[in-house]
């Protein structure tokens, strides 16, 4: 059975950084894609990086140079560390993952097991 489980979110000021840590089990995280994706109010779900199957990593533009995904297979286990949080970064995070083969993409609908979510707030 696939499960995945972040935790990490949490309330920080502007300029400050956070890690999100999604744990996984019921398969083997380094032979499947893996994303972390976001959901503010009132917004849709996007995508904000992924480890795809294909070797290539994501990321979207309002991220980039702050955010760095990474994943230790030995604990089958994602990361997502945030630096230089901004306030429009706040929204409930999701790591989720796709069946072998498929998830080319970093667009949720590609994604077919989703965690529980993990709330970041970035306020004064």
């Amino acid at each position: 059975q696939v499960q995945l489980v972040e935790s990490g979110g949490g309330l920080v000021q502007p300029g400050g950084s956070l890690r999100l840590s999604c744990a996984a089990s019921g398969f083997i995280l380094g032979y499947r894609s893996i994303g972390w994706f976001r959901q503010a109010p009132g917004k849709e779900r996007e995508g904000v990086s992924c480890i795809l199957y294909t070797g290539s990593t994501f990321y979207t533009d309002s991220v980039k140079g702050r955010f760095t995904i990474s994943r230790d297979n030995a604990k089958n286990t994602a990361y997502l560390t945030m630096n230089s949080l901004k306030p429009e970064d706040t929204a409930v995070y999701y790591c989720a993952t796709a069946p072998p083969g498929i998830g080319s993409s970093c667009v949720a609908s590609g994604f077919g097991s989703w965690g529980q979510g993990t709330q970041v707030t970035v306020s004064s």
